[in-house]
């Protein structure tokens, strides 16, 4: 069995000190100070939070074992101790940011995840605490770090990506350099390294990061191991992984590496880049070529009419009352008009229950199904779907060269994807400049 753990889970510490009691329960106070045992210490304060070395120690140790797993040279232990350590800074400041905004992670949510992590790997999930321990990892904190790792993406996706927009004139000059840069139908392995400056940096403090993005470019260009110098020296969230992001579509890429990427060939090191978070040092490491999605698809015209349970109706009630208008409809009755009037959907009742041409993936599963069985002009029985009960009217079919409409809503994803890192990252500086950290020796 391939290993399970996907994420760094670290141990969870819950106390910071302890007290190891000698003799009788209700020992003198003074006995009890000079028989105090240390259990934990305070790594680093965080606004009116710490980070714990046990976690610290425990994040150092999965980090490291995945870096030999990976056959890279481990940097200096106080590089990595100090990687690490702001790593966990930059998690604790979400997660009281995340308190404060009440973004929580149900049970439900969680067990969700979990077992589609147990199912990935041939378990159900009642069997994955025992596949942990079998790999030395406790359940519980095990647990606990998903619904961090849940919590921190439904905070950035919050805070950062549903405030990422996409205007005409972006499409139209994404469409216009496309020759220019990476393909869409191609995928490129790419790290990089990324010398953090502040918002509110002096020039002093530009020139000290410009140096030493310079000095780390030059040692890359001649061959040293960009991992290992981006475990040493990057800022970025994808430091301890190597700096790598992995393999992406051209049109996936971060808008501020498109143009860079698409000058390097394979093993290069491009010149340091300079953006709003600092300065980006990139590497492609392969390229490989993608197939190109097909643009004529097959597409239908339909109408319905929906109605919904309540308390005066239940699923028999408003099944029967789609039944009798369907005869209705049948013997000549105008199905716009009924629509218009009976119709509980908003989106669609003004317009006599038409849901124009749409694609495959469009609607609920058991409305899709009704669908496929319709022929033009045909009305359905009434159908159930998690929105009420339907009935519906095929209008017709047709296969649509959908090219334009397709590449314009492809380049509307590519550029909020590609913004994305760049706007997380300005994201984390800002979160992290607005923060009181204390490291403790």
């Amino acid at each position: 069995m391939r290993r399970i753990l996907t994420s760094a889970a670290g141990a969870i510490a819950l106390a910071v000190i302890g007290l190891s009691l000698q003799g009788g329960a209700f020992a003198q106070t003074r006995e009890l100070a000079t028989r105090g045992e240390l259990l934990d210490r305070v790594a680093a304060i965080v606004n009116d939070g710490v980070v714990l070395n046990s976690e610290l120690d425990a994040q150092i140790e999965t980090v490291s074992e995945r870096l030999r797993a990976q056959k890279l040279e481990l940097p200096p232990q106080n590089v990595l101790r100090q990687q690490v350590l702001e790593r966990l800074v930059l998690q604790e400041i979400q997660m009281q940011h995340a308190t404060h905004a009440g973004v929580k992670v149900s049970d439900e949510t969680l067990n969700a995840a979990l077992l589609d992590i147990a199912k990935r790997n041939n378990l159900t999930l009642s069997q994955l605490p025992q596949a942990l321990a079998a790999q030395g990892i406790d359940y519980p904190s095990y647990r606990e770090e998903m619904r961090k790792e849940i919590t921190l993406s439904l905070l950035r996706q919050r805070d950062v990506l549903q405030h990422i927009a996409v205007t005409p004139r972006e499409i139209d000059q994404y469409l216009d350099k496309q020759a220019r840069t990476p393909s869409e139908h191609s995928e490129y392995n790419v790290s990089h390294i990324l010398i953090a400056v502040s918002q509110e940096a002096g020039t002093a403090q530009l020139e000290t990061a410009a140096k030493r993005a310079d000095e780390v470019y030059q040692r890359a260009k001649h061959g040293e191991d960009f991992a290992k110098l981006a475990v040493g020296y990057s800022n970025s969230q994808t430091a301890l992984e190597g700096g790598a992001l992995g393999w992406r579509k051209g049109s996936e890429l971060p808008t501020f590496l498109s143009d860079v990427v698409a000058r390097l060939k394979p093993g290069e090191v491009s010149e340091p880049l300079r953006t709003p978070t600092g300065f980006h040092i990139i590497r492609l490491n392969d390229e490989r070529g993608g197939a190109s999605a097909p643009t004529v698809i097959d597409q239908v015209h339909a109408r319905h009419i929906l109605m919904k349970t309540n308390e005066l109706a239940d699923d028999a009630t408003v099944k029967q009352k789609l039944t009798a208008l369907r005869e209705r409809i049948v013997k000549g009755e105008d199905f716009a008009v009924l629509a218009k009037t009976l119709s509980e959907d908003p989106g669609t009742a003004s317009e006599g229950g038409d849901l124009g041409w749409t694609g495959p993936g469009s609607f609920a599963p058991e409305f899709e199904q009704a669908l496929t069985g319709l022929k033009d002009g045909e009305i359905s029985e009434p159908v159930h779907s998690q929105y009420g009960w339907h009935l519906i009217q095929m209008l017709g079919h047709r296969r649509f060269d959908n090219s334009d409409e397709m590449k314009r809503r492809q380049a509307a994803e590519a550029i909020r994807a590609g913004k994305a890192d760049e706007e997380t990252e300005l994201w984390l500086r800002r979160l992290r400049d607005d923060a009181y950290v204390e490291y403790k020796s």
